[in-house]
């Protein structure tokens, strides 16, 4: 079963409750969840829920892979399956789908465990060669320690390469000031 909508709604909540002025800006989430469509669903326009991997090394970097699709160096991430319990550990298979890291070889940063670091509205254009319209990803970004170190094995059909970036020039302006404001001495 995908994450249901209650588990988002919670989710949302408990980061809202770190970002209460975040909450204006999560008004297309609120409004899937108002809808009768499942929220995870890739199908479910006009937005929906994806989840991405924010992962961080030793040395304060954070991993970023380059999406085949928008030619954008992002964190690793995408939609949500069926066989997803929850939205952390989607953002957990992303990272394994997309760069061959497997969920043991990190740790959640702590706090972090349930709450994402990050949420973050785009928009995303029509793609009429898989039939959807323009829509926009309700993206929820969880934070994870790299604590074993094994080699990245990029899923090509999806991605073409990938780099290891400071904190100050982390792609996402909103995941930059929130890494930012962690403490350097949180990584085991």
């Amino acid at each position: 079963m995908p994450p249901s909508p209650d588990h988002v709604r919670r989710t949302a909540e408990a980061y809202l409750d770190r970002h209460p002025r975040e909450r204006d800006g999560l008004a297309p989430l609120f409004a899937t969840l108002a809808g009768a469509g499942d929220p995870t669903h890739r199908n479910t326009f006009p937005a929906h829920v994806t989840c991405s991997a924010i992962v961080v090394n030793e040395n304060n970097k954070v991993l970023h892979i380059q999406h085949n699709q928008t030619g954008k160096a992002l964190a690793p991430g995408g939609h949500n399956e069926q066989s997803d319990p929850d939205l952390a550990s989607a953002a957990l298979r992303e990272l394994a789908e997309e760069t061959g890291l497997p969920p043991e070889a990190v740790s959640p940063i702590p706090g972090f465990e349930a709450v994402p670091l990050d949420i973050d509205v785009h928009d995303i254009e029509a793609n009429p060669a898989m039939g959807e319209p323009a829509h926009q990803h309700i993206d929820f970004r969880f934070p994870f320690h790299l604590i074993t170190e094994h080699p990245v094995a990029l899923q090509a059909e999806e991605v073409s390469g990938y780099e290891w970036r400071t904190f100050n020039t982390v792609a996402s302006p909103t995941v930059r000031a929130k890494l930012a404001l962690l403490p350097r001495t949180t990584h085991p």
